[in-house]
């Protein structure tokens, strides 16, 4: 958890009814949770070893953990689709943020007998900040053309956010004995296809610009070039349904236009404009 200056002296506040809401520093919390007894600890905001163990030091009594972690935890040398057997390892694509995910697993693992893993692929849907559909909804918005990596056929998997949640409460209800779950929809979706979606949910039809390989896709287009896909057959058993992507899309479209200011945008406008178009 990041947070400013001013919320890191510890503040409460009632966010709802018997909710109690802590803003604080997850690495200087000063005694602040350990009254406190949970059933479940949900860390989706833990990076490295030391988010862990910063956190474990300072928490009260606690039923089971459930850590969010990444597919990035894969190198892209296995074959797959990537299951939860498979070895984790460094990976060319994720850098150090896969190989801290790692170093955060293996550490809880090692402190925590009753703890679970997530590994999710792309996850998109309500409240997601990040600039990826965002993206994709504003360019459909100005009726810009849609500049597109490797003529759209990379495959993206996705997992819906509110999924995630309705996966981690499945976890807490059943305490299956596996205890790592990769997560996200069974199915991949092209580029170009995801794309489309966007537009569509917006009321747009996109209009591709196809890119040369030679350049960053990652200045013009918010996914790395990669496409791996997470088997998830064993978190399929537990909770058999996910949302349907033009589902989660227009959710995520509706929450977008009521916190635009919440997006963490980049400057892939600025590049394209700047650098591919005519």
């Amino acid at each position: 958890m990041k947070c400013t200056k001013e919320q890191i002296n510890l503040q409460e506040k009632s966010a709802a009814t018997d909710v109690n809401t802590i803003i604080a520093d997850r690495h200087n919390l000063n005694g602040v949770l350990r009254k406190y007894e949970f059933d479940a600890v949900l860390d989706i905001c833990g990076y490295n070893e030391n988010d862990i163990r910063d956190l474990l030091c300072e928490i009260g009594d606690f039923g089971i953990y459930i850590f969010v972690s990444s597919g990035a935890v894969y190198p892209e040398t296995l074959p797959q689709p990537f299951s939860e057997e498979m070895p984790v390892g460094a990976d060319s694509v994720w850098g150090d943020y896969g190989t801290n995910k790692i170093a955060a697993e293996k550490y809880l693992c090692e402190k925590v007998s009753n703890a679970y893993i997530i590994r999710p692929p792309y996850l998109y849907g309500k409240m997601n900040n990040l600039y990826r559909e965002a993206f994709v909804f504003e360019c459909a918005e100005q009726e810009r053309p849609f500049y597109i990596p490797n003529y759209g056929r990379m495959g993206l998997q996705f997992f819906d956010i509110e999924d995630m949640c309705r996966f981690m409460k499945a976890v807490i209800e059943k305490q299956p004995k596996q205890h790592i779950f990769n997560v996200g929809n069974p199915k991949s979706i092209s580029v170009a296809d995801w794309v489309s979606l966007c537009y569509k949910t917006v009321g747009k039809t996109a209009d591709f610009h196809f890119v040369k390989p030679d350049i960053e896709q990652r200045n013009f287009f918010p996914f790395y070039n990669y496409e791996y896909k997470l088997n998830v057959e064993k978190m399929l058993a537990i909770m058999p349904d996910v949302k349907p992507l033009e589902e989660g899309l227009m959710q995520s479209y509706e929450w977008f236009a009521d916190n635009r200011t919440e997006i963490r945008r980049k400057n892939l406008t600025e590049f394209i404009d700047n650098n591919l178009r005519g």
